[in-house]
């Protein structure tokens, strides 16, 4: 699509940090990043105009305007396409208008994720868990009261699914922690759309 050469791929490795927030300062930019990330396939800038067109509109794609789909597709065309093509984020074809991301947009995902605002945080949930699994077993070895009931089978099954199913919901907690996932998200929600 866009042809990078070698000498562009060095560049997006060695991004600077002000770059790479200067890049992802334009929430249109993050909106396209984000439906961009969930397609395989080039997408033509006319779809993702709409889309972002919605978005920002708080409508669904079939209400979205031509005018505000024709604004947003020069936006996209002029200033933001170039401007992630020219860092390697993306390939972006304007003979065909279409995009597609490359490899290096996985190098966002770090700045993208967004750390919550409130709740415990994983690490500190996963030490209360052992803490909570250690006082469990070493109540059951030691008998103690209705623990000691209990086989040690069952206390390894238990304490083995309460450890998959806590990592089952950090993966998805973490895969849904991106800024373009959190400002769509409500959108999306009410279109049934991923």
């Amino acid at each position: 699509m866009g042809g990078h050469a070698d000498g562009t791929d060095e560049m997006a490795k060695s991004l600077s940090r002000d770059v790479v927030f200067q890049v992802l300062s334009n929430q249109r930019r993050r909106y396209a990043l984000h439906y961009l990330r969930q397609h395989d396939e080039p997408v033509e800038i006319g779809e993702l105009a709409t889309q972002i067109a919605a978005w920002e509109n708080g409508v669904t794609k079939q209400e979205v305007t031509s005018q505000q789909r024709k604004r947003l597709y020069n936006t996209l065309q002029q200033a933001h396409l170039p401007k992630l093509d020219e860092t390697g984020f993306l390939d972006y074809d304007p003979a065909h208008a279409t995009i597609l991301l490359t490899d290096n947009a996985e190098k966002l995902a770090v700045y993208l994720e967004l750390a919550p605002d409130n709740g415990l945080p994983w690490s500190e949930y996963y030490f209360v868990l052992g803490c909570i699994s250690l006082a469990l077993v070493t109540g059951a070895w030691l008998d103690a009261g209705s623990l000691g009931l209990v086989p040690d089978f069952g206390w390894a099954v238990g304490l083995a699914v309460l450890v998959t199913l806590s990592g089952a919901a950090n993966v998805y907690y973490h895969r849904n922690l991106y800024r373009g996932y959190t400002e769509v998200s409500e959108w999306e929600k009410r279109e049934g759309t991923n």
